[in-house]
């Protein structure tokens, strides 16, 4: 049975062996361990040990005790980042067997406050991959400070095993390049379409508006309608798809397995004001006819924002002052372990916020959070 540390242990140490006192796996199961807990910085995991020591002995020996904050942030921002991503989503990956029938939403994420002007160095942006069906993050990639999103999409799916799932992305990720991996790895696409394509998105509309005057009776069309209420508003989605004939397009635009468009109109009446808003976006997508799968896709793709809005409101990522080497990255990382590892309990029913002030007192909980990460399914 591999066990949660089995997939970290491929990370080289970058220490010499004469100057090892404290083992790798022991500082990354504490640092894992104290980020779970509530450590928000370096201090705070060796604060965590020294108080944890005689738990965190039932799973590592923890022989040299525990190392210094110093030591822990030497060691820790010295890791390659190839090798960080790598061990996290290979334990994802044994979470998760299948991702078939999923969606995928592939976004980025800023951490603000990682920047360093006195070493001229950037915040740290990561593209994560948020199964929607699981809500784990499946992997992600830290973007190089010389490059952006477009760079990166590309070497996390990589990475991932996303056949027959339906990947989403935001407008960003609207490239040629990319929809053509997707397709060459068997799974489908729904790309958002704005400006950063004006000339598709004018052929689009140009075809959309031909086949309206024919009252779409000459193309394969559907249509589905939603509406929802709360937060003081009611909102309607109608979704409308279009199945696209590519010698309409030009020889440019016809992407790889490029199958439909996709046309959400969103309607919101704020009640207490009585005031009305509406709404236009434009989709390209592999998918067959089908408005309802179209729309619960397009809808699917922001609940990666509620994974950035736990990393800011619960681990406070939007306010940490980690900025040396890979410390930023590796704090992300340990964060999206804690979010994963909180997500997958089901023993009580709580908020994050709260499993993760349970974490960090009861030591049985924790136990139990951990053990449900070392344990395969």
């Amino acid at each position: 049975m591999s066990t949660f540390l089995n997939h970290f242990d491929s990370i080289n140490d970058p220490r010499i062996e004469r100057c090892k006192r404290h083992e790798l796996l022991d500082i990354l199961l504490l640092a894992i361990c104290a980020v779970m807990s509530g450590a928000e910085g370096w201090e705070d995991i060796e604060d965590f040990g020294r108080v944890k020591l005689d738990w965190l002995r039932q799973y590592r020996p923890f022989e040299a005790g525990i190392p210094k904050h110093d030591t822990i942030a030497r060691v820790m921002c010295r890791l390659k980042p190839a090798e960080i991503e790598q061990a996290f989503q290979s334990w994802i990956s044994s979470l998760i067997q299948e991702t078939g029938c999923d969606v995928i939403a592939i976004d980025g994420k800023t951490a603000r406050r990682s920047f360093s002007t006195k070493d001229r160095k950037n915040a740290l942006h990561a593209v994560s991959a948020w199964s929607c069906q699981h809500q784990l993050v499946l992997g992600q990639v830290a973007v190089n400070e010389k490059s952006n999103e477009i760079t990166a999409i590309p070497e996390l799916l990589t990475l991932l095993d996303i056949e027959k799932s339906i990947v989403t992305l935001d407008a960003m990720g609207c490239q040629k390049d990319i929809a053509q991996q997707i397709i060459r790895q068997k799974a489908d696409y729904v790309l958002a379409l704005k400006g950063n394509h004006s000339g598709m998105q004018k052929e689009l509309e140009a075809w959309w508006h031909k086949c309206s005057r024919e009252g779409f009776t000459q193309t394969n069309y559907d249509t589905y309608t939603d509406t929802s209420c709360g937060h003081g508003r009611i909102e309607t989605r109608r979704c409308e798809q279009l199945l696209l004939e590519l010698n309409w397009l030009k020889k440019d635009y016809q992407w790889s397995g490029l199958t439909s468009v996709i046309k959400v109109t969103s309607e919101v009446h704020e009640k207490s004001t009585g005031t009305e808003t509406c709404e236009i976006r434009w989709y390209i997508s592999s998918l067959k006819l089908d408005a309802r799968q179209a729309l619960q896709s397009v809808r699917s793709h922001w609940q990666v924002e509620s994974m950035h809005w736990m990393l800011d409101m619960t681990f406070r990522e939007d306010e940490s002052r980690i900025r040396k080497k890979q410390g930023p990255l590796i704090f992300n990382v340990m964060r999206k372990i804690a979010m994963a590892m909180f997500k997958r309990d089901d023993t009580i029913s709580a908020s994050m916020a709260r499993k993760k002030k349970m974490a960090g007192l009861d030591d049985k909980y924790r136990s139990t959070l951990l053990e449900s990460a070392i344990k395969m399914r």
